[in-house]
């Protein structure tokens, strides 16, 4: 059994690693011609576009890998049926269920390695081709607003008008407020750079306190800051949060719920991060029943356009969860896991019926 679980393995790994290159080479493709729009603009070159293609690629891994293995199973499945191989692996004893343990087994390796990719790999690389696209073309982090960036720490509000791509900040405004709600003090920095630790180094520093006998205004060249806003929070502008790392997301969930904002929309990323090991294993089940029901049963592209659709509808439901549960503020743990114990109850009851076939 140990010889045919590593015969298993090998033609499934070998079948999802072609397809894995192949569709990385279309998204990159497709990448290419992206970019070649922002060729000319501002020096920026067909060289850096280049590396921005290269750095985005490991983003591409982790999103297209559960469609990969997908259709690499379906193919290794498909042509063992075809040639009778799993056949005498029946005969041998092999019981379908045990096909299904192998394969559970196999996606919850790949579901590691990709969990990996996804925490420390993917947005590190993500982060670094936007930054390294905007100091190509000499730009800054976009802003959400006409005036800048806007962020509540307690009682304080700041107000930040450029965010470099190296994560230096220019023209801080920090706005302190009493328990009354009475503004208390402000303080202007020309610009400010990061220190670690949760401290800022302000450079170019006016601070002025309101009191009750008026107005007292301070210079300084240089001033500690000590704020919430760190370069990981920073890191939202730069990448959505579905390709955030874990860590990230769960810093600015604590940091947006201790300042009593709306944080449904990353604590459902943050929740999809968790069961992320379980999909690729539940896409290899689902696609089990299409695969092994005989070569009467259609040809390996009617297969495999049957599993693709059964994977495209996982995709397409997650998705709908997704989004209906952010405009019905559902419980976002039964928005990520839901879609996922559907599918997982529809690829057993299909496995139960090829089985008593």
């Amino acid at each position: 059994m140990k010889l045919l679980a590593r015969y298993l393995a090998s033609q499934v790994l070998a079948n999802s690693a072609l397809v894995l290159l192949g569709l990385l080479l279309l998204f990159s493709f497709f990448d290419v011609i992206d970019e070649i729009g922002s060729v000319g603009r501002n020096g920026y070159g067909l060289g850096q576009a280049a590396v921005v293609v290269l750095l985005n690629a490991p983003g591409h891994l982790y999103e297209i890998m559960p469609v990969a293995v997908l259709i690499g199973t379906l193919l290794a499945l498909s042509r063992l049926v075809g040639n009778s191989e799993y056949a005498v692996m029946r005969v041998s004893g092999l019981s379908t269920w045990r096909v299904a343990g192998y394969f559970s087994v196999i996606g919850v390796v790949l579901s590691l390695l990709v969990l990996l990719l996804g925490e420390y790999i993917a947005p590190w690389s993500a982060q670094a081709a936007q930054r390294y696209k905007l100091l190509a073309t000499h730009s800054v982090v976009a802003q959400q607003f006409r005036s800048g960036l806007w962020v509540k720490d307690g009682s304080r509000f700041i107000n930040v008008r450029e965010v470099m791509p190296d994560n230096t900040l220019r023209g801080v405004e920090v706005y302190g407020f009493e328990a009354d709600g009475r503004l208390g003090w402000t303080r202007i920095a020309e610009r400010a750079n990061w220190r670690g630790g949760q401290a800022w180094d302000l450079q170019g520093v006016v601070e002025t306190h309101f009191a009750a006998d008026g107005l007292h205004a301070s210079r300084y060249a240089h001033q500690e800051w000590q704020s919430v806003l760190t370069p990981d929070i920073l890191s939202v502008l730069l990448v959505a949060p579905e390709k955030m790392s874990a860590r990230t997301l769960w810093r600015y969930v604590m940091h947006l719920k201790e300042n009593g904002q709306k944080a449904t929309r990353y604590e459902l990323a943050l929740w999809t991060k968790f069961i992320s090991p379980f999909v690729i294993p539940i896409m290899m089940l689902i696609v089990m029943p299409f695969a092994i029901q005989g070569p009467r049963s259609g040809g390996t592209s009617g297969k495999i356009f049957m599993g693709i659709l059964a994977g495209l509808g996982f995709y397409l439901l997650s998705r709908l969860f997704g989004h209906l549960g952010l405009l019905n503020d559902w419980p976002v743990v039964a928005v990520a896991t839901l879609p996922l114990l559907i599918f997982l109850a529809i690829a057993l009851l299909g496995i139960r019926w090829v089985d008593r076939r």
